[in-house]
């Protein structure tokens, strides 16, 4: 089936890379909903941000606004409840032993993903979109392209029904995360992403920086400034 005339369910956090897969997946398809998740995050904040990010690109762009569909959240307090992270509990973000940051939350996006397809089979949806990515990441495993094309054919056998999951992001840099925005809206979609959107994992909104509001100095603050001067950089060259 031709994309433009399949429906998408896109994992909507409300940060940097999701709202980029919103946008691509705007521009790709005929129909497009959300879904976010409410896990108990200690960045919880996001769940707001998320509204305002919907509601700006459907007035900036007009031709994602009739594409753009129903809005999605679902209550997985439970996964807060048995995960013990530094999303999930007020604690340092340090690195563990195993070589992973705290930061990680075990099966999150496996959850994110069977959840999600659950309503995009109700919803008339065969396309997920993701903002997945093992480029520029802290190294979580439900992160990479293997786990993630595993979960493809486990969700389409156990649903009797091929679910594509779409991973735009999965091999490019923040770097070129900027730049594909640039490229889908402009210059006016990336000062809404600096704007709008939120992807610091300690939830602050208080300081704006040239990439976007943070603590500026948590792995995704951290990563997010890093690939927003590499972009600027390589644009001024």
């Amino acid at each position: 089936m031709d994309a433009s005339s399949r429906k998408a369910l896109v994992l909507f956090s409300g940060g940097q890379d999701s709202t980029a897969c919103l946008a691509w997946a705007l521009e790709r398809y005929a129909e497009v909903e959300t879904i976010g998740f409410d896990y108990g995050q200690r960045h919880r904040i996001e769940l707001e941000c998320r509204q305002t990010v919907r509601a700006e690109l459907a007035r900036q762009f007009p031709q994602w606004a009739a594409k753009l569909g129903e809005d999605h959240v679902l209550d997985l307090a439970l996964l807060g409840q048995i995960s013990d992270t530094a999303l999930t509990a007020e604690r340092a973000i340090e690195m563990q032993a195993n070589g992973l940051p705290n930061t990680f939350v075990p099966g999150r996006n496996l959850l994110f993903l069977t959840f999600a397809a659950t309503l995009a089979y109700r919803r008339g949806a065969s396309v997920l979109v993701g903002g997945m990515c093992e480029t520029d990441y802290s190294g979580y495993p439900d992160c990479r392209d293997n786990t993630l094309k595993a979960l493809q054919v486990a969700l389409s056998l156990g649903l009797d029904a091929p679910m594509t999951l779409e991973t735009p992001l999965m091999f490019i840099t923040k770097a070129q995360t900027w730049a594909m925005t640039e490229q889908l809206g402009g210059a006016a979609l990336n000062a809404l992403i600096v704007e709008h959107t939120h992807t610091c994992y300690l939830g602050e909104r208080g300081t704006l920086h040239a990439w976007g509001h943070g603590c500026g100095h948590c792995p995704a603050c951290e990563l997010r400034a890093k690939g927003y001067n590499e972009f600027i950089a390589a644009v001024a060259h």
